[in-house]
């Protein structure tokens, strides 16, 4: 198969490899009298071993491409697969799992790069490719890069924004502190806490700062504070950080393990990684970023003579504001005894007494009123019944009407007699106590009133019997020799009135 000839441009390199690095102007062209022709048809796996032997014998076991990436693909089982090309080659290149987890920054396509590998041929697919072992971006450092790309992608999930950042505790009493151990960083920070506040515990979880198990030795520390805070002794405070070095050494800080382990921390957070002019991912993500470790042992504990200064001040502020109280409050109650009411306290309660005694003469009045209605009521209740009451009715209970007119008169009286007796009780009780016995007098009238409609001639004819009137004059029938033929009669009942006329009195035998 014809191989085209690429034009993406490879430079040296200075890494060191099995075969001398590669140079066009060296390779020396095959002679003629040495080619022996190949006799007969060739199988596609034989044209194919043929171009990789010439591939191997033309180029070197390393070479550097530069090239923009495009078609790039992270595949499932971790390889990448992608397409370098220039104005007018591509070339096709994969990269192994294994070296693929050491690069530090994401490719993607347009991003102009550097490829160090070995040229083959792939044999099933016929088609040669760059083995890619290093890959590293074009005109910029691949830890800038990845540093850009990482601060990109976590500043657009929110972990750089400041609403999330928890407030520094004013007054802590544990520190837990995640360094190297052996560091000047932790020898720093402890003569730095012990000095100004000495009256905190600091407690020290040793990491690895460096290299490439930095990175989770340290989220595995910050994990591990939170989840046995408790367990600890309850832990206010986190410092999180290492001394001054290259952007190598303190790369452990730029991994997104360590950003999302201080960002889900329900501890604070003081990143202290370097010197001042040093700057990490763990400081953007970080509650407070402090310049230097020395510098976050300053920001975590006050100053205790500070605090102690600040405390007696209080305590005379307190004492003042209360004297000053407490002064205000004596003079206060000074004027008030001078005032009329506290000077002569029982001009006050006679004027109470005054007050009471018109409302007593008040409710007197007001009860006399109301029980002179009810009499009143009562006695035209009596006059009713006695005018509409039928004869016959009132001859068989009369007695009993009297008695139970007199006893109402006779309870009535009594009950005006008790109140009487006990207004003087009464208006020193609550209004609501008169109400209620008003309520009660009430209900008592009712009662008798409906005793009194009970005995009612409408009760009567109720029970079957009617009342007989005679239509012109209005008399009542009491005996059949006041009727006379022809004559118009208006009969009585409980549920009407009813009116006829009588026919032929003298034939008595039609009632037999």
């Amino acid at each position: 198969m014809a191989v085209a000839r690429s034009k993406v441009r490879a430079i040296d390199s200075d890494m060191s490899s099995q075969r001398p690095a590669f140079n066009p102007d060296l390779v020396k062209a095959p002679e003629a009298k040495k080619k022996t022709p190949l006799k007969g048809p060739l199988t596609v796996s034989q044209v194919t071993a043929i171009v990789q032997r010439a591939i191997l014998d033309a180029v070197p076991a390393t070479i550097h491409v530069v090239g923009e990436v495009s078609n790039f693909k992270r595949h499932s089982s971790g390889h990448l697969y992608f397409t370098l090309k220039d104005n007018s080659s591509e070339l096709s290149c994969v990269m192994w799992r294994s070296d693929a987890a050491r690069l530090k920054f994401d490719p993607e396509n347009g991003l102009e790069v550097i490829a160090s590998g070995a040229v083959e041929v792939f044999e099933r697919a016929g088609r040669y490719q760059l083995y890619t072992r290093k890959l590293e971006p074009k005109g910029v450092g691949a830890l800038d890069l990845a540093f850009r790309q990482l601060c990109e992608k976590l500043k657009q999930e929110g972990l750089f924004d400041h609403n999330t950042k928890k407030p520094l505790p004013p007054f802590p009493t544990r520190i837990a502190i995640v360094t190297s151990p052996t560091g000047a960083a932790i020898a720093d920070m402890i003569r730095t806490i012990q000095r100004r506040y000495p009256c905190v515990h600091v407690l020290v979880h040793a990491v690895r700062v460096q290299g490439e198990t930095a990175a989770g030795e340290i989220a595995s520390a910050i994990r591990s504070i939170n989840r046995n805070s408790k367990n600890l002794g309850g832990i206010d405070l986190m410092i999180v950080g290492r001394g001054g070095g290259s952007i190598e050494d303190l790369w452990a800080f730029n991994e997104e393990v360590v950003a999302r382990a201080i960002f889900a921390s329900h501890i604070p957070v003081i990143s202290a990684v370097g010197h001042e002019v040093d700057f990490s991912v763990a400081d953007l993500v970080a509650d407070v970023r402090a310049a230097t470790p020395t510098a976050a042992a300053e920001l975590a504990v006050p100053e205790l003579e500070e605090v102690a200064a600040g405390l007696t001040g209080l305590a005379r502020r307190i004492a003042r504001a209360t004297q000053t109280h407490a002064e205000l409050a004596t003079t206060r109650v000074n004027g008030a005894a001078q005032k009329a009411p506290l000077k002569n306290p029982l001009d006050l309660i006679r004027r109470r007494e005054q007050i009471l005694d018109e409302l007593e003469h008040r409710m007197t009045r007001t009860e006399s009123t109301q029980l002179h209605d009810l009499r009143k009521r009562i006695e035209n209740v009596e006059t009713t019944v006695q005018r509409i009451a039928p004869h016959a009715y009132l001859a068989k209970t009369g007695g009993a009407l009297r008695d139970a007119s007199y006893r109402l008169r006779w309870a009535i009286d009594g009950r005006m007699r008790d109140a009487f007796q006990k207004l003087r009780h009464l208006a020193l009780t609550l209004p609501a106590t008169t109400s209620h016995r008003f309520d009660l007098s009430r209900e008592k009238v009712r009662t008798a009133e409906t005793v009194l409609g009970a005995v009612s001639h409408k009760s009567v004819l109720g029970r079957g019997f009617s009342i007989t009137r005679i239509k012109k004059g209005g008399k009542v029938l009491r005996s059949v020799k006041d009727l006379t033929d022809r004559q118009r009669l208006i009969t009585h009942l409980a549920d009407g009135d009813v009116e006829t006329e009588t026919v032929n009195i003298n034939q008595m035998e039609l009632f037999d």
